[in-house]
């Protein structure tokens, strides 16, 4: 079928051809893969692109992007299905690009780079660990801490309500300070075990956050050691473990600019 021809004033403006839409990126494989069943975000197909041995699984970028639960379980899914493959460098949720000859022209020429990222975390997991503070071992810490039993000796025999905040602050202050000593220690311990270990952010409660990239066959190994140093340090740090989750934080998909640009 051909579409019927349209007609245009003389001396009128040529149309303007439309502009190519955008691609939502999922994430980058070795070529080869097959294309997820899954639906991607915004409902959409997803296809691969296919350039210099590596494939980039993208879809149609919806008009408005936003970070709805659905959409999210939809990115997760896609990365799941191509992890079930074989190695995949996998992009955080909303990374888009402008056009498929910009996304075909970056393949090309960061072939080399992504390659190498490839061939790092291929038979690999991620697992994340994070470690909140037990605030219920404070009268153990008191016992321990010369200054701190003072403290609290001094606020039993004089009362008032500066003294007991002063005595809550330096508790909680010790708290903190003993959960960050035994976040390190759990840290020291299980990194032997990894392949590479990325320390993210912490804050007053939760004071360990830690990626941990495993060879699969290691991951039981990993999660005995972690269950391990959770009946150790119990007293003053909640763990928790989420994975395996796909490579995100070990993964650079663009190589750094040379030195001096």
């Amino acid at each position: 079928m051909t579409a019927p021809a349209t007609t245009r004033a003389p001396g009128s403006a040529p149309e303007a051809a439309p502009a190519p839409q955008a691609l939502y990126v999922y994430g980058i494989t070795p070529a080869g893969v097959r294309t997820p069943r899954s639906a991607g975000v915004d409902g959409a197909p997803v296809r691969l692109l296919t350039e210099s041995g590596l494939c980039a699984a993208v879809s149609a970028a919806p008009p408005r992007l936003r970070p709805r639960r659905r959409d999210l379980l939809a990115h997760q899914s896609v990365l799941d299905e191509l992890a079930a493959q074989g190695p995949v460098l996998p992009m955080r949720f909303a990374v888009l690009s402008p056009r498929t000859d910009v996304l075909h022209s970056q393949l090309r020429s960061d072939a080399a780079h992504l390659t190498a990222q490839l061939d790092g975390v291929r038979g690999c997991v991620e697992l994340n660990v994070k470690g909140m503070v037990v605030p219920g071992h404070f009268a153990d810490l008191v016992r321990r801490d010369d200054k701190l039993r003072t403290l609290a000796l001094r606020t039993r025999r004089r009362p008032d309500y500066e003294a007991n905040v002063r005595l809550g602050e330096a508790i909680a202050l010790g708290v903190r300070r003993e959960a960050r000593r035994a976040a390190q220690e759990v840290v020291d311990r299980l990194a032997p075990l990894a392949v590479r270990t990325v320390q993210g952010a912490t804050d007053d409660e939760q004071v360990l956050s830690a990626s941990f990239l495993l060879r699969s066959a290691d991951e039981p190994r990993f999660r005995e050691a972690v269950a391990e140093q959770a009946r150790d340090r119990g007293d003053r740090l909640a763990l928790s473990v989420t994975g395996p989750l796909p490579c995100y934080s070990f993964v650079d998909p663009r190589p750094a600019a040379p030195a001096g640009r």
